[in-house]
């Protein structure tokens, strides 16, 4: 029978406790989740600041709306680019300290165009173990050669580029040809929680003249004393972030110099042949990293309630420590993971079970994510139960 690998592939993914669903929410904020008819308290939301729903977020957007539409009608190459798309990148720009933003429908999308652009043939990538799909994908897609270092290897990163650079030299045929480096990583790690190395990976940048590529999607609002993420820490070439999680809209950003986004506005094909975010959600999207930029305690209250949980945890719960809003604590069995996962869930907990390929093989975890819209009760409760049913 003709696509008979569909239904085996999906028999197989059953069988080894992979099996995915979708589950459709009836209602959802920083600190509840409704599901068939239960209510849950999430700790499975990317809303890290608690902005989703914010009544001046929810008001720019009707503004935008009423001004803009709610459909930019093209490509931002045809007539999609609005003065909404415009305010929205200036404000970016101003916020990160760049000189030139461009938008892209999503995560996924602005960095496949990156590493796709980025990968031309005289290029070389040095991507994080642990870097996002996107980017893995990008980057195997396009022309350049790739390497990817152990997870926050810096040692290695840097023992990579000595090697190609000792290579190149003894190379009679490539001595006129010149080498561009990109180096990759996350700014927080999605699945683990922790924080790349910025300082000392923008310092092997610069000295070895080198892009620095950062994918802030997990660290944008959240990092910086006005939210910057990476770009609080050190220098950063290029920046992306998404606008999904912490800033509580949709799409995505890339923030870099002049001759990098005139490059994408020529050459990318994400950017080129893709119809233009909605210039209500641009607006409402402007008005959220406004608040972010002020509102300094919702970044206060995740650093005290991840503190707070890291403290009323058991020490037979393996928790992968971290400064950031993702927790991971690792169960292993894929099995045992999705029995822990419904048992918080019996308990009126919702977290989900992330098991590989997203992780590696014998990592499965719960990925807690702490916001500004729990309360101290919420963690207690949390840890309690947590430390209940793991044995």
């Amino acid at each position: 029978m003709a696509f008979d690998f569909l239904v085996e592939n999906i028999a197989q993914q059953k069988q080894r406790a992979r099996y995915r669903v979708r589950q459709c929410v009836a209602e959802q904020n920083g600190r509840h989740v409704k599901i068939n008819d239960v209510t849950y308290l999430n700790f499975s939301s990317n809303d890290y600041l608690g902005l989703n729903h914010h009544p001046e977020i929810n008001q720019a957007l009707l503004e935008g709306a009423e001004r803009f539409g709610t459909c930019a009608s093209g490509s931002s190459l045809i007539t999609g680019y609005s003065y909404a798309h415009q305010a929205l990148e200036n404000e970016i720009c101003d916020w990160l300290n760049q000189p030139k933003c461009l938008l892209f429908a999503s995560g996924f999308s602005a960095n496949s165009a990156l590493m796709q652009a980025l990968g031309h043939k005289s290029c070389q990538l040095y991507l994080d173990k642990l870097s996002h799909a996107s980017l893995i994908d990008g980057a195997l897609s396009s022309e350049a050669k790739v390497k990817r270092f152990l997870h926050n290897d810096i040692t290695q990163l840097e023992r990579f580029i000595v090697q190609s650079q000792s290579a190149a030299n003894s190379d009679i045929n490539s001595i006129d040809d010149e080498i561009n480096r990109v180096i990759v990583s996350e700014g927080v790690f999605s699945m683990d929680g922790d924080q790349a190395d910025i300082a000392n990976l923008s310092k092997i940048a610069q000295q070895y003249q080198a892009l620095f590529y950062v994918d802030d999607a997990h660290s944008i609002g959240v990092v910086g004393d006005k939210g910057q993420g990476s770009s609080s820490m050190a220098n950063v070439d290029v920046v992306m972030a998404t606008f999904g999680k912490s800033i509580a809209t949709s799409g995505a950003f890339v923030a870099c110099d002049e001759n990098l986004a005139e490059y994408l506005v020529n050459f990318s094909r994400h950017y080129i042949y893709s119809t233009a975010i909605s210039p209500a959600l641009a607006w409402a999207t402007k008005k959220s990293i406004e608040l972010i930029q002020t509102q300094h305690w919702r970044r206060e209250k995740i650093t005290e309630l991840s503190h707070l949980l890291e403290s009323k945890l058991s020490e037979k719960v393996q928790l992968i420590k971290n400064a950031s809003s993702i927790h991971a604590i690792v169960i292993g069995d894929e099995m045992a993971t999705l029995d822990v996962c419904q048992k918080l869930r019996d308990r009126g907990i919702w977290l989900s079970a992330i098991r590989p390929p997203t992780v590696p093989n014998n990592s499965s975890r719960l990925r807690v994510t702490v916001t500004s819209s729990h309360e101290i009760k919420d963690i207690n409760y949390l840890a309690d139960c947590i430390n209940e049913v793991i044995e």
